[in-house]
This record gives structure tokens, C-alpha cells and sequence, in this order.
């Protein structure tokens, strides 16, 4: 079985413990680059995947793992749970604001029946 990795001269195949780790860390890659976040550099692809495989693979891109990646996963989580209850602890008011600012672009009002059509 050919390494793929091996293939590829300029990059470092021993950075990587795992081909499982290069793949989860270059499809978040992906998918950061995919939600907006700027390339590293210039890229000679156009493709956000490729783009982030080409960057894990310079070792452009930090990322941790074991007990430092466990860490700041949970550090991630305390942050949404810290967000769901402000969001739980808003009063009425606060909510008919986020109402009325959304309702700019989301109609909700009910819409006309249609009138059955004649034969």
C-alpha cells in the first residue's frame, strides 16, 4: 500500500502521529475556511478543502491534542452552556427587542388562504 503522504515531497510526514489525526485536523481546517476564516497565506488551490490539507500540511495550522485538547474542549463547552443560560434569563422585553430587530427579515404573519380553484 502506497502512503499518500509520501507522495507529496514538500511536506513533513512525520509531524503527524496518525492519518486519522491529519484528517480530522485538515476537514476543520475546512471547514473554518469554509465559514469564512482567511487562508494562511496565498494558495495555489480553490478549493477550501484542499486549501486546509494544504495548510495542516505546512504546519500552518497549530492544533492540540491529548490532555491540552481535552481541556480546551471543555473550556468550548462551559462557554455555550454559558450563553444558553443568558439566553434563558432574558426578560420579556429584551426577548419583543430580538423579535422586533428579526422581523425585519423573517415574516412570520399568517399567510392569505388560497381560493380553491374553479373547473
Amino acid at each position: 500500500m502506497i502512503d499518500m503522504l509520501s507522495l507529496l515531497p514538500e511536506y513533513t510526514p512525520k509531524e503527524f502521529d496518525s492519518r486519522h489525526r491529519l484528517v480530522i485536523v485538515a476537514s476543520q481546517r475546512a471547514k473554518h475556511l469554509a465559514q469564512g476564516a482567511k487562508p494562511t497565506g496565498p494558495s495555489r488551490f480553490t478549493k477550501d478543502t484542499t486549501n486546509g490539507l494544504d495548510e495542516v500540511l505546512r504546519g500552518k495550522i497549530p492544533y492540540l491534542t491529548g490532555i491540552e485538547a481535552r481541556e480546551a474542549m471543555k473550556e468550548a463547552k462551559r462557554g455555550k452552556e454559558g450563553e444558553t443560560e443568558r439566553m434563558a434569563m432574558m426578560t420579556g422585553e429584551d426577548a419583543k427587542e430580538i423579535k422586533k430587530e428579526l422581523s425585519v427579515y423573517v415574516d412570520d404573519s399568517p399567510m392569505p388562504l388560497a381560493a380553491p380553484a374553479e373547473e
